[in-house]
């Protein structure tokens, strides 16, 4: 199975009596396929999956993997524990992320990805962002992890670009996706070799975000550059409050949701960070 391209890991949209808005859920996923998505993510951590119902949650994977059936296009699905991955069926892999808190060490990851990939039935792309699980891990760690059979790829959120970016693209593993998932930075790590993105900002301005991966895979630097400059911008004002919430405000603000309701412990983002990220949606700077 082979990872590239932008996969937009879907919100979960409610409606007005909190309940999961699965009609405006279908539309969302159609859409980011539509404008050229190479894939979707259904329980990814934008999803609010921890808020979510047992039932609620496989009504998600239901109509995400309906969609993706029907336009031929990659699903990936947030899956974190051995029982999960290998409940999986008829998807592209499983999103899991590194063990958050307990901090096991970079052995005990190992072991627990060796242990994962053993019970599971799809490929397993690993998600690592260690500002919020609190595990950091070394380039060599990661490369022992991209050795265990059924790893295919990795879920890159390492806070930015640093030596250890750096020493991972220069010599990636092979058949191993390096999927960038800062979204202000993936610009400059699809230029160092980033094989695509799973970027909640792809939820608006996706084919630009398609577009720049093509460009930068192309070698075409200058129309990269101006594309990524500009979605840089809207990336920050789209994390400017946690994520999903400013998100969902501009979506339901552009009528594509019915509220921009979210499930605590988040609240809802201010309408002074909606309105500004609303604004460089609506008057993008122009790409040349």
């Amino acid at each position: 199975m082979t990872f590239s391209g932008v996969y937009v890991p879907l919100i979960t949209p409610f409606d007005a009596a909190g309940a999961v808005a699965l009609d405006a859920l279908e539309g969302l996923a159609n859409d980011a396929l539509r404008a050229g998505a190479a894939g979707l993510v259904a329980l990814g951590t934008t999803a609010e999956p921890a808020a979510l119902s047992a039932e609620e949650r496989r009504a998600v994977v239901e109509v995400a993997a309906r969609v993706c059936r029907e336009r031929g296009a990659q699903l990936l699905v947030g899956a974190d524990s051995a029982p999960a991955v290998a409940a999986l069926r008829g998807v592209a892999g499983a999103l899991s992320l590194v063990p958050p808190f307990l901090r096991p060490g970079e052995d005990g990851v190992v072991a627990h990805f060796e242990a994962l990939a053993a019970a599971a039935t799809v490929p397993l792309i690993v998600y690592h962002v260690p500002y919020r699980t609190g595990q950091h891990l070394s380039t060599g760690a990661l490369r022992r992890i991209a050795a265990v059979p059924g790893v295919a790829g990795i879920k890159y959120a390492n806070g930015g670009i640093d030596a250890g970016t750096a020493d991972l693209l220069a010599d990636p593993p092979d058949d191993f996706a390096v999927l960038g998932a800062d979204d202000a930075v993936i610009s400059p790590l699809l230029a160092m070799g980033a094989h695509g993105g799973i970027l909640a900002s792809a939820h608006l301005a996706t084919a630009d975000f398609a577009g720049l991966v093509a460009a930068w895979h192309a070698g075409d630097a200058v129309r990269a550059r101006a594309l990524g400059s500009r979605l840089a911008a809207l990336s920050m004002a789209l994390f400017a409050e946690p994520n999903p919430t400013v998100i969902k405000g501009v979506l339901h603000a552009l009528g594509r949701i019915p509220t921009a309701a979210v499930r605590l412990p988040l609240l809802p983002a201010s309408p002074a960070t909606v309105g500004a990220a609303c604004r460089l949606v609506a008057d993008p700077a122009p790409v040349r």
